[in-house]
C-alpha cells in the first residue's frame, strides 16, 4: 500500500525552493483578506485546524494579509465544496480546507458532489488521528476490547454515512457493537456537543477537536477513551498515533475482540478508508486558475510555517503530531487521500446500502 512516507521528489527541492521564494518575494499582499472556508461548523477538528493555522499564515506571506477562517456548512461538506468549484482564477484571496468527510463522497461518486480535486490546488496538507470515546457508564465496561459493550446500544451524533463517520461506523460494527448514527449534523462538533448533553453516548473526534474539545471531558470523567483509530509505520503498518501513545489502536482493539478479525474484505476495506481519510486528512487549497506566483507564494509561506523553530511544539498541542506536507508533497498527498482499490470501493458501496439504506448509483 503506498504511503505518504514513501513519497520521492524527482527535482531538486533546493532549486523548487529558491524558484518559488524568488517568486513569492516579488509578490505584496499588504492590505488584503483572505478568507479561508471551511465546509462545516465552527465547532470542529476542521475549524481548529484552519484557526491554528491561519494566524501563522498570515505572519509568513509577503505583506502580512488577513486571514478570515469562514463557514459553510452543509450536506455533509458538499455544499462548501460545490460552492469552491465554481471559484476560478484566484488572486489568493479565496482558499478552501477539505478533509476526509470531502474527500469519502468523492471517492464513493455520491451523486451530491460536483468538485472535482483534480482541478484544485493544493498548497499544504496534514495527517490527523482519530480517537473514538465512550460515556462513564459505557467505559466503566470497557477492557481493551469490545467484549463487555456488545450488550449495550449506542447513539452517536454522525454527519453522514458517506463522510469521515464511515471509519468509526464501519470499526464498531466490526467490534460487534450497536451504534445507532443520527444523521444530519453539520460537523464533528455538534456530534460531541450531543455527547456533551447526554444525546448521545459515544462520539469520535479528529485529533484537533479531540484535543480542543473533548479533553476537558475526558479530565472530568465524563468520556472514556476507548481507542485511537492509528498511525501508519514507513511500511504501511497501523501503529499507534504518536499524539496518543498510550491509547490502544482500533486494531489492537479488533484483535482482542471476539469475532472481530484484522484479516479478510471487512479490514481490507476499512484500512484502505483509513488511509484516504487520515494520514492527508486536512488539505489547503486554492482555486483552479490561480496564478503560478499566486501558488509559489502560499507554498513558501506555508513552508515558513513548517521551519518555525517552534512548529513541532504549538502544533502537537493544538492540532497533534503529524507530518506537514507543502508545494509537490501536499500534491502528493492529494492523490493518496482521493484514491482506494476498487474492491474497497465495492465493499462499502455494499455495506452502507445494507446497514443504512443509502445507495450512490
Amino acid at each position: 500500500m503506498k504511503t505518504l512516507s514513501k513519497f520521492a521528489l524527482t527535482a531538486s527541492a533546493a532549486a523548487i525552493a529558491l524558484s518559488m521564494a524568488t517568486s513569492a518575494n516579488a509578490m505584496d499582499m499588504s492590505g488584503k483578506t483572505i478568507e479561508w472556508t471551511i465546509p462545516f461548523s465552527e465547532t470542529g477538528g476542521s475549524a481548529k485546524w484552519a484557526n491554528f493555522f491561519a494566524p501563522l499564515l498570515s505572519e509568513a506571506l509577503p505583506g502580512a494579509p488577513t486571514v478570515v477562517v469562514k463557514f459553510m456548512p452543509g450536506a455533509g461538506s458538499t455544499k462548501g465544496a460545490n460552492w469552491f468549484q465554481q471559484q476560478k482564477d484566484g488572486d489568493g484571496t479565496v482558499m478552501f480546507g477539505s478533509s476526509g468527510s470531502t474527500q469519502f463522497p468523492y471517492l464513493l461518486g455520491d451523486p451530491r458532489v460536483k468538485y472535482e480535486y483534480k482541478d484544485w490546488n493544493p498548497v499544504m496538507a496534514t495527517g490527523t488521528g482519530g480517537v473514538a470515546y465512550l460515556n462513564a457508564e459505557a467505559g466503566a465496561k470497557f477492557d481493551g476490547s469490545a467484549n463487555g459493550l456488545k450488550d449495550m446500544n449506542f447513539i452517536y451524533g454522525s454527519q453522514g454515512a458517506t463522510r469521515l463517520d464511515l471509519v468509526p461506523l464501519l470499526a464498531w460494527q466490526m467490534l460487534g457493537m450497536n451504534v445507532e448514527p443520527v444523521f444530519g449534523i453539520k460537523g464533528r462538533g455538534d456530534g460531541r456537543l450531543m455527547f456533551e448533553r447526554g444525546e448521545a453516548n459515544i462520539d469520535y473526534q479528529t485529533t484537533s477537536g479531540y484535543l480542543g474539545g473533548s479533553m476537558p471531558l475526558v479530565e472530568a470523567g465524563t468520556a472514556v477513551p476507548m481507542m485511537s483509530w492509528g498511525s501508519l509505520d514507513s511500511d504501511g503498518n497501523i501503529v499507534r498515533d504518536p499524539t496518543f501513545p498510550d491509547m490502544p489502536t482500533f486494531k489492537e482493539v479488533c484483535e482482542a475482540t471476539d469475532g472481530c478479525e484484522t484479516s479478510g474484505e471487512a479490514w481490507d476495506a476499512w484500512k484502505a478508508f483509513f488511509v484516504a481519510g487520515f494520514p492527508s486528512q486536512k488539505i489547503a487549497f486554492l482555486p483552479a486558475g490561480t496564478d503560478q506566483a499566486v501558488i509559489d507564494a502560499f507554498v513558501t509561506a506555508f513552508a515558513a510555517v513548517k521551519a518555525r523553530p517552534d512548529f513541532a511544539e504549538i502544533s502537537a498541542k493544538r492540532v497533534g503530531k503529524y507530518p506537514m506536507y507543502v508545494g509537490a508533497e501536499a500534491a502528493q498527498a492529494l492523490g493518496v487521500a482521493t484514491t482506494v482499490p476498487d474492491s474497497a470501493k465495492a465493499f462499502v458501496t455494499t455495506w452502507l446500502k445494507d446497514a443504512y439504506g443509502v445507495e450512490l448509483n
